[in-house]
């Protein structure tokens, strides 16, 4: 399995024929193993030469950017070597057609609230309301129907886990851009994060990152990373975010102020990169697979399942955790 690389200097990215170097800002040099990278994420200020962009599109390298707040930026998206006229044409049809495009948009949606479920129960919380929300998923004929469920789902959500954390990580209401708080810091910054890797493993199959569901396509961002990023948020990002809360691993020094704005310092954001990485290289038995595959293999799956739906293969249906 190729790994991550995580960027948080500044510096410039450089090649010297088929070796490409980190340098920082103050010379240290750092060699990238470029057949083992899956994919970069960069939260310094870098500069690129041509040949390394050049470099990298051909080993099919995906490199994610991000700005000074930690929010996602852009992507240095190669160009795509798996093209299927066929998933294109099917992934199109799947949008225009009313009645496939809910299908899926109530699949993500309801996924995203199996894994919130998973987790209210780890919490050893209750998890009715919840139940009673995912079941109005489904009556829902309309795009905004099934969002407006979603929001209620995650405002209930969120209480419960402002009722675990000290008063100092309440949430209190959900917010973005930008976030004014520790907690929604954390979960904006994660959030960032699983959408990036998303859109790496859809890199890696037939599928068109900007042909969604759930999501309205939008020609400045790749929606179908999105729709598929909300499966995946609560076991990855939530998770993340109530270990290092609830276990006290950190402390003001992982915060800055910028305006009216809460973010993670330098200090912050490696420690949450630290427990990003090891948790999409954890191993998960695969009850289908008999044997056990790592947690960002899972996000690939997920990606084959919904190219199996599209064209006829096999009904989507949505991963919800058991672990």
């Amino acid at each position: 399995m190729r790994n991550s690389i995580y960027i948080t200097k500044h510096g410039k990215l450089v090649r010297n024929e088929n070796t490409v170097y980190f340098i920082e800002a103050g010379g240290e040099k750092h060699l990238l193993p470029v057949e083992k990278i899956e994919d970069i994420y960069v939260y310094g200020k870098v500069s690129l030469t041509s040949q390394v962009i050049s470099y990298f599109s051909q080993k099919g390298i995906v490199v994610h950017f991000f700005n000074k707040y930690g929010f996602y930026q852009a992507s240095l998206y190669p160009r795509e070597t798996l093209v299927s006229g066929t998933v294109l044409v099917n992934q199109a049809e799947h949008y225009l057609d009313k009645e496939k495009r809910l299908y899926l948009a109530k699949r993500f949606v309801y996924g995203s609230a199996g894994n919130i479920i998973r987790n209210v129960r780890r919490w050893k919380k209750d998890t009715e309301e919840i139940e009673k929300l995912r079941g109005k998923i489904e009556f829902q004929d309309t795009i905004p129907g099934i969002m407006e469920v979603e929001g209620k789902i995650r405002e209930k959500y969120y209480s419960i886990m402002d009722s675990l954390v000290s008063d100092d990580y309440k949430m209190i209401k959900r917010e973005r851009m930008p976030p004014t708080n520790k907690m929604n810091a954390l979960i904006s910054f994660g959030n960032s994060l699983v959408y990036s890797t998303v859109l790496s493993e859809i890199y890696n199959t037939q599928l068109n990152p900007t042909i969604s569901y759930l999501h309205e396509p939008s020609e400045r961002r790749f929606s179908l990373s999105l729709d598929i990023s909300e499966i995946f948020k609560p076991i990855i990002v939530d998770r993340i975010v109530m270990k290092l809360v609830r276990k006290g691993m950190l402390d003001e020094s992982d915060f800055r102020k910028d305006l009216n704005a809460v973010l993670l310092s330098d200090k912050g954001r490696r420690k949450f990169l630290k427990e990003y990485d090891e948790k999409l290289h954890s191993t998960i038995m695969h009850r289908g697979l008999g044997r056990k595959i790592s947690l960002r293999r899972f996000i690939r799956i997920e990606c084959y399942k919904l190219i199996k739906h599209l064209i006829g293969a096999e009904k989507y249906k949505p991963l919800i955790a058991w672990w």
